[in-house]
């Protein structure tokens, strides 16, 4: 009985002692779980598709996230996702899409190197075994080690399973038989982002119409 209600209450910001039932004011659940990709999650940590206010797709957050910024007057939903988020005082669609009321300028450059970013390049896959898993089950393996002088870059950073990283040690690729990397890492660039965009909304028709609507530079 106790599992069921944690299924119920899956989404809540806090859990409060003393209150396992009913409604409270600093708790919120969502009525449904939305599947993506491969994995099935929480509808409040679904990637979200967020448009300029030219309608120009910019960047991908976090449902949590993009829930603020509606909120906030910032951005406005254009699509749903189709799961509801209950609050104390209000029911709220939880978005798909949204979009910035204000233009913003977004410099043509590189990400910030982090271990969202990596993860989010290799699309949450072992660069090794290419098992795909949640970026908990993750790690970041230098593909030069640190101890052979290996540095911290786009280049020498790769997603990596536990297993994986295990088996390389602080081994250089060239000393192992049975391992390669499934492709050359690289900095996380425009092109990069709008490809991942694209991979994520390619099974949902609501990001489909904002991705392709326009054609792709010239090389």
């Amino acid at each position: 009985m106790q599992s069921g209600k944690m299924r119920k209450q899956g989404l809540s910001g806090k859990r409060h002692a003393g209150h396992a039932g009913g409604h409270h004011a600093g708790r919120v659940t969502t009525e449904r779980e939305v599947r993506v990709g491969v994995f099935r999650q929480p509808a409040m940590q679904t990637p979200v598709l967020v448009l300029n206010a030219s309608y120009e797709p910019i960047n991908i957050c976090g449902a949590r996230r993009a829930l603020v910024l509606v909120l906030k007057g910032v951005a406005r939903t254009e699509e749903e996702q189709g799961a509801v988020l209950h609050a104390a005082r209000m029911r709220v669609a939880m978005p798909s899409v949204i979009r910035l009321l204000e233009y913003r300028r977004i410099p043509h450059q590189t990400r910030a190197l982090s271990r969202k970013n990596i993860l989010l390049r290799d699309r949450n896959s072992c660069q090794y075994c290419s098992v795909i898993l949640t970026a908990g089950e993750l790690t970041l393996d230098h593909v030069i080690p640190r101890s052979r002088g290996g540095l911290s870059t786009w280049e020498n950073l790769v997603a990596c399973c536990h297993n994986c990283n295990r088996r390389k040690g602080n081994q250089m690729l060239h000393e192992l038989t049975d391992m390669k990397l499934q492709r050359e890492p690289r900095p996380f660039s425009l092109h990069t982002s709008r490809h991942i965009m694209r991979m994520i909304g390619s099974a949902d028709a609501a990001w489909r119409k904002y991705l392709y609507f326009e054609a792709e530079p010239a090389a």
